[in-house]
């Protein structure tokens, strides 16, 4: 077997550390380490907030370890509304002000980039003008992005984050926003997202930072912020879980399960982004944006996907839950999604009433789209189980335009 611990056989040497070595320990934290990817270093940031408000375990659960017990403590947060709520704020601040150094540095060799194609000979007039327009600072940008009017052919810039309804082909609320009724919009909605994900895994906060970048570079203010999301979280495999059995004396909503994700889950996940969106507007543009946000309106199941949602296309997301718990009555159907999206309104209007969101307003779509069986009226307005025909997204549209 070859030696490998640095000395030889009998007799102690001193060796030197290989300075390759010492490299990769500062580049890694530690010796065989790879060093984290962003993914990684924002989840332990967040998780890091998260367990610094929670506290230490127990002193005689500590004694317990010590002496070699098998017992571990719970794999759980805190079970209190208010200091969950005290977290998620405080959980929405660290990643947006983690989100937003990451891009400083990254801005730094953006003007350095700039600067440099800016001493380059022979560049084109046009490009030179670009990069002066660049490389303007941040202050500059802030500063006039304060006191900016909407330009020609614009009523303004809305920045929007959010999941299909935003972000939906052909026809969405926001490109409806821009064609009827004449706003500016940058979005980094992404269809099939949850909530969750939105509030946790910090792609959408890093896109979202960036596009307000962009409107800051230019010399603008976003007029407000635009909020979607939930419906995924909700809707989909999980669905079932939210409904006991048609044939149960308990059947209809699952009332233990639907208040643990909406007042518990989703409130929490909705806390953080707002927190996050707030803290991000404050440091980049240096005060709060409005920020609009909605909990969709009453729809039908009937089974009714994406273009039909044959095959690999999405959908159907309630139907095969209610009929796996034995609803066949479409009424019935309807009557239990209404009560469902009715519970998520009233998440969403206590969200909103922590004076901390003062700023921010809920959209109410219930009732813009007809849930009428009669006639098959509805399918005029749904075009499919989860969202809205061409008609049905103007609507919507115009209500969130009626709030700005």
């Amino acid at each position: 077997m070859a030696n490998i611990t640095g000395r030889r056989k009998g007799k102690r040497t001193a060796t030197k550390r290989r300075p390759a070595a010492k490299s990769a320990v500062r580049r890694t934290g530690r010796a065989g380490a790879a060093a984290p990817t962003p993914w990684q270093a924002f989840a332990a940031m967040s998780r890091d907030v998260v367990s610094t408000a929670g506290g230490r375990a127990s002193k005689s659960f500590r004694t317990r370890a010590v002496e070699g017990a098998r017992k571990r403590p719970p794999v759980a947060g805190t079970r209190s509304p208010d200091k969950a709520t005290a977290q998620a704020r405080k959980l929405g601040q660290a990643p947006a002000q983690w989100v937003i150094a990451r891009r400083t540095e990254a801005g730094a060799r953006r003007a350095k980039a700039v600067a440099k194609a800016k001493r380059s000979p022979g560049r084109r007039p046009a490009a030179k003008a670009v990069a002066r327009a660049q490389s303007k600072s941040a202050v500059a940008a802030t500063a006039k992005a304060a006191t900016a009017k909407p330009g020609p052919g614009t009523r303004g810039v809305l920045v929007a984050e959010g999941d299909s309804w935003f972000d939906y082909p052909f026809h969405d609320v926001l490109k409806e926003l821009e064609d009827g009724h004449g706003w500016d919009v940058e979005h980094v909605a992404h269809r099939g997202d949850a909530v969750e994900s939105m509030a946790y895994d910090g792609h959408q906060l890093d896109d979202f930072v960036r596009a307000i970048e962009r409107v800051a570079r230019r010399g603008e203010t976003p007029h407000a912020i635009l909020l979607s999301g939930g419906g995924n979280d909700v809707a989909g495999e999980v669905f079932a879980m939210l409904v006991n059995h048609r044939s149960s004396p308990v059947f209809g909503l699952n009332a233990a399960i639907v208040d643990g994700l909406l007042d518990t889950r989703i409130r929490v996940a909705y806390t953080t982004i707002l927190q996050a969106v707030t803290t991000a507007c404050e440091t980049l543009l240096g005060s709060r944006v409005p920020i609009l946000l909605h909990g969709y309106d009453h729809p039908v199941p009937d089974g009714r996907g994406f273009l039909g949602g044959w095959g690999f296309l999405p959908g159907p997301w309630l139907e095969p839950g209610f009929r796996e718990k034995g609803y066949e009555d479409l009424g019935e159907r309807i009557a239990i999604a209404r009560d469902l999206i009715d519970r998520f309104y009233g998440m969403l209007n206590a969200v909103v009433a922590d004076p901390a969101f003062a700023h921010v307003r809920v959209v109410d779509l219930r009732g813009q789209l007809s849930t009428e069986l009669a006639g098959n009226r509805y399918k005029d307005w749904w075009g499919n189980e989860l969202h809205p025909t061409r008609p049905g997204f103007e609507r919507v549209a115009g209500m969130f335009d009626a709030m700005l």
